[in-house]
């Protein structure tokens, strides 16, 4: 036996020990009984409305609207470039840098009627607030430009 283990006899180092316990136990405990003496309650509990954080203003809509008319232009632009011989069924992708939408071009076809050269088409739009399905349909217009006849999400 060791020269400290010597000097106490196995009556001492149970006291030794269990008074160590003690005061890990209210080392541990102290701590909680702390939190709950401040009688906090969840039935006294109020939402803090001092501050506010990402606050939008609400004209919110005003600019969704505008990325709308811009990428529709976009889809129209695709749209009336697109070589359709070319392209044989295939989807005609496109991207709005200004709005950061992108998507596709589906179901294009050209028909002819009385004279007037028209495209319809199915497009996606994915942008920051969702996909959406579009139908359309763009005409060859007197001056030479194109048109767009309707646009609208399904």
């Amino acid at each position: 036996m060791s020269r400290i283990a010597q000097a106490f006899d196995s009556g001492q180092w149970s006291v030794i020990a269990s008074a160590s316990a003690k005061a890990a136990l209210l080392t541990l405990a102290l701590p909680l009984a702390a939190c709950g003496a401040g009688g906090f309650s969840l039935q006294k509990a109020e939402v803090d409305r001092s501050i506010i954080t990402a606050s939008a203003p609400s004209s919110s809509a005003a600019p969704a609207a505008s990325d709308q008319d811009s990428d529709q232009t976009t889809i129209g632009n695709a749209v009336s470039s697109a070589d359709i011989k070319e392209l044989g069924g295939q989807t005609v992708p496109w991207a709005n840098a200004g709005t950061g939408s992108r998507g596709a071009i589906t179901e294009l076809v050209e028909l002819k009627d009385g004279g007037l050269t028209c495209r319809r088409f199915s497009a996606t739009r994915e942008s920051f607030d969702g996909v959406a399905l579009y139908k359309g349909e763009l005409c060859l217009a007197e001056a030479g430009g194109w048109r767009m006849q309707e646009f609208k999400p399904l």
